[in-house]
C-alpha cells in the first residue's frame, strides 16, 4: 500500500524518498565519502504541524529542497574530514526551516517591515533603475497572459527593463494614467491575445527578451530540450584543466570557543542579480567563505531581494567595461578561489571573464578555479568529461564539448540553451505553472507561489561548488559546475506529485471552496496574477492555516550597519556535526563595501545567534 494513504502524509518521510532519488540522478557525480554520509542524514520536523505540507502546492518542494541541502550538508561533512580530521558528523535537516528556506524573502524583514510593506522603500537604496518593480502598469509586463490560441497561455517578461517587451507588443512603455492591478492586467493581456504562440515567439527571439509557452509536463518532456534535459543531471560538474596541483584548504585561525567553519579563507566573487545565483553565494557565506557580490551602479536590481540574499556577504560596485574597474576586478580575480555567474549565458564570455580565460589563469598562477554558472534553461549538451581531465594537446586544455567558447556556433533553435529567463519562465516551460493550476482545479496555468525554484537552483549550485572545492583539494585543477531553474523544475516534477487525497487535504486546509466570491482568497487566483500577488495571497492563507514557519525561533535578528535597521531572517536549515553552519555578518545593500579581500569584520552578535 502507498505510504499516503497508510497515515497522514509526512515531508519528513518524503524529504527521505525525495534524497534517494537525488543521489540516484547524480551519482555520477559523488565519491562513496559522501554518499556514505547520506545514508546518516537525519530530517526532522520540531512540532507536528512540520510534518504537513506548508505550502498551498501540489509539489514536493519541501521535500526536494530538503534533500537538496541534506546533499549540502553531506558535502561540507567530507570537506571537515578532509580539513579537520575525520569523526562522527551527525546530520540534521529541519523541513520547517527548509519550508522558511524556499519562502526566504517573505519572511526577510527589516524594522519590522517585510516584502508588502510601501514603508519599507524608505529603508532599501533604490536599484529598480527602470522602474520595472515599482510601477504596477511596467511590473505586469512579467505576467501569464493568454493568447490568440485559445487555451494556450504565454509568460511574457519585462526583466528588469520592461520598455522592449512592452514596445515589442505594440503597448507604450509608460501608461502614467493606469495604476489599478486589475486594469493594468487586462489592458496587456487584451494586446497579447492579438498574437499566437508562434508570433510571440519570433518577437520574443528577435527582441532578446525572456518568454515562453506555458507548456505540460507531459509536452516539455516531448520536446528537444526537454529530452535532453530529463537525462542532464540536476548539476554537472566537469574538469577545466587538470595541469594545476592540490590546493588544500587554507590554514585560519579559529575563534576560541566556537566550532570552525570548512569554507573559511575560501574567497568567492559573485556576479550575479536577483535570487537564484546570489543564494549560492549566501549558502557559501553560511559555511564561512568570504563572499564579495559585484554589481554595477549601471545595472538595475529588485531592491528588496537584497535585503535577503545579501545576509553574510560584502558587497561593491565594479564596471567590468570600464578599464579602471576591470583591473580591479582581475586584482580580485588573481586571488580569488571561485566565481559564481548568474548571468545570461556568454554574458561573461564577452568580457573575457568565462571559464576558459579561468582555466588560463589558473595554470598561469598555478591555482586552480571554481567557476559556478546558474541560468534559466541549462544546456543538456554542454556536460562532457565529468569529473575528468578533457583531452589536452601541447599542455593546452582543449574546450569541453558544448562550453560556452566565444566561437561556438549558434544553438539550434530547438535548443533552448541560450535563451534568457527568470524563475517563473522555468515554472511555465516545464509544466509546473499547469500543475499548479489544475491542483487549483483550473483548466489554465498559475505561476506557483514564492520564487521556490530560485531557492532550490541556488541550493543546487551550493552543493555543486562544494563537491568542485572537495575534488580541487584533493585531486586539483580547475573545475565547472553548472544547474539552471530548469534542472531543479524537472528533478521536482520528477518526483511527482502528492496523491489526491493529500492534495484534497492540502486545498481543505487553505480554505477551498470556502471563498464563494473568489475574492481575496488563494483560490480565487487565475493564470493573470501576478507573483506578488500569488505570494502575497499564500503568505495570508498559510497563517490562517497556522503554518509553523511563522512560529518562535524560525529567524535570526540583528542589526544591519548597511541598512542602518534591525533586520530578521530564515535560520539555516541544516546542522552538521562538528562544524559552524551561520553567518559573521549581517545583510547589507549592494555596492556597500570597498572592493578588497582584507579588514573582513565578524559581527559577534550574529555569529553567536547562528
Amino acid at each position: 500500500m502507498n505510504w499516503e494513504h497508510r497515515r497522514p502524509y509526512s515531508v519528513v518521510n518524503g524529504a527521505y524518498a525525495a534524497l534517494g532519488s537525488l543521489l540516484l540522478s547524480v551519482h555520477g557525480e559523488l565519491p562513496d565519502e559522501i554518499t556514505d554520509y547520506a545514508k546518516d542524514v537525519m530530517f526532522s520536523s520540531p512540532s507536528p504541524s512540520g510534518a504537513v505540507v506548508q505550502f498551498p502546492c501540489p509539489l514536493k518542494e519541501q521535500e526536494a529542497a530538503g534533500a537538496i541541502k541534506a546533499l549540502e550538508a553531506c558535502v561540507v561533512a567530507a570537506i571537515a574530514d578532509l580539513r579537520y580530521g575525520p569523526k562522527p558528523r551527525p546530520i540534521h535537516v529541519d523541513m520547517e526551516r527548509i519550508a522558511c528556506f524556499l519562502m526566504s524573502a517573505y519572511l526577510t524583514t527589516i524594522d519590522g517591515m517585510g516584502k508588502g510593506d510601501l514603508r519599507v522603500r524608505e529603508k532599501i537604496p533604490d536599484t529598480d533603475l527602470h522602474q520595472a518593480q515599482s510601477n504596477q502598469y511596467r511590473r505586469l509586463s512579467a505576467n501569464l497572459f493568454e493568447t490568440k490560441d485559445r487555451g494556450r497561455y504565454y509568460h511574457i517578461h519585462g526583466s528588469l527593463e520592461a520598455t522592449t517587451t512592452l514596445k515589442m507588443l505594440g503597448l507604450p512603455a509608460f501608461r502614467p494614467d493606469l495604476t489599478d492591478y486589475r486594469q493594468c492586467i487586462d489592458t496587456i493581456e487584451r494586446v497579447v491575445k492579438r498574437f499566437t504562440v508562434a508570433e510571440l515567439e519570433e518577437l520574443n527571439i528577435r527582441h532578446r527578451q525572456a518568454g515562453i509557452e506555458a507548456l505540460k509536463w507531459e509536452k516539455f518532456k516531448k520536446t528537444t530540450h526537454g529530452q535532453a534535459l530529463c537525462s542532464t543531471p540536476p548539476f554537472t560538474v566537469t574538469s577545466l584543466e587538470r595541469t594545476t596541483p592540490p590546493v588544500p584548504f587554507p590554514r585560519t585561525n579559529q575563534r576560541s570557543g566556537t566550532n570552525p567553519q570548512v569554507l573559511q579563507g575560501i574567497k568567492v566573487l559573485e556576479l550575479c542579480r536577483v535570487i537564484a545565483g546570489p543564494t549560492i553565494g549566501r549558502s557559501l557565506a553560511a559555511h564561512g567563505a568570504q563572499v564579495l557580490k559585484v554589481t554595477s551602479d549601471r545595472l538595475p536590481d529588485v531592491p528588496f531581494f537584497q535585503l535577503d540574499v545579501n545576509t553574510g556577504k560584502h558587497t561593491t560596485s565594479l564596471d567590468l567595461k570600464v578599464p579602471h574597474d576591470r583591473a580591479i576586478f582581475d586584482t580580485l580575480l588573481a586571488e580569488a578561489d571561485v566565481l559564481i555567474d548568474g548571468y545570461r549565458p556568454g554574458a561573461l564570455e564577452k568580457l573575457g571573464y568565462g571559464p576558459l580565460h579561468l582555466s588560463s589563469l589558473a595554470r598561469r598562477r598555478g591555482k586552480g578555479f571554481v567557476y559556478v554558472a546558474e541560468d534559466c534553461f541549462g544546456d543538456p549538451q554542454q556536460p562532457g568529461p565529468k569529473r575528468s581531465a578533457p583531452t589536452t594537446t601541447n599542455g593546452h586544455t582543449a574546450v569541453p564539448k558544448g562550453s560556452h567558447h566565444p566561437n561556438r556556433n549558434p544553438s539550434p533553435p530547438t535548443d533552448w540553451s541560450s535563451r534568457p529567463g527568470w524563475q517563473q519562465i522555468a515554472d511555465c516551460a516545464t509544466g509546473v505553472a499547469w500543475t499548479q493550476g489544475a491542483f487549483m482545479s483550473l483548466s489554465e496555468p498559475v505561476v506557483p507561489p514564492f520564487p521556490m525554484s530560485d531557492y532550490g537552483t541556488g541550493a543546487l549550485g551550493a552543493a555543486a561548488a562544494l563537491l568542485a572545492l572537495r575534488d580541487r583539494a584533493v585531486r586539483g585543477g580547475s573545475w565547472a559546475c553548472r544547474t539552471s531553474l530548469c534542472q531543479y523544475d524537472v528533478f521536482l516534477l520528477g518526483l511527482g506529485a502528492y496523491s489526491e487525497d493529500v492534495q484534497r487535504r492540502i486545498r481543505a486546509a487553505h480554505g477551498f471552496g470556502m471563498d464563494s466570491t473568489g475574492k481575496g482568497g488563494f483560490f480565487g487566483l487565475r493564470h493573470g496574477d501576478s507573483v506578488d500577488e500569488v505570494g502575497r495571497r499564500a503568505v495570508r492563507s498559510m497563517r490562517r492555516a497556522g503554518s509553523g514557519v511563522f512560529g518562535e525561533g524560525m529567524t535570526v535578528e540583528a542589526w544591519s550597519r548597511g541598512y542602518q535597521g534591525t533586520v530578521r531572517w530564515p535560520r539555516e536549515a541544516v546542522t552538521v556535526g562538528g562544524v559552524r553552519v551561520g553567518y559573521s555578518r549581517a545583510t547589507r545593500p549592494n555596492g556597500f563595501d570597498e572592493p578588497g579581500w582584507e579588514g573582513w569584520e565578524v559581527d559577534e552578535e550574529v555569529a553567536a545567534e547562528e
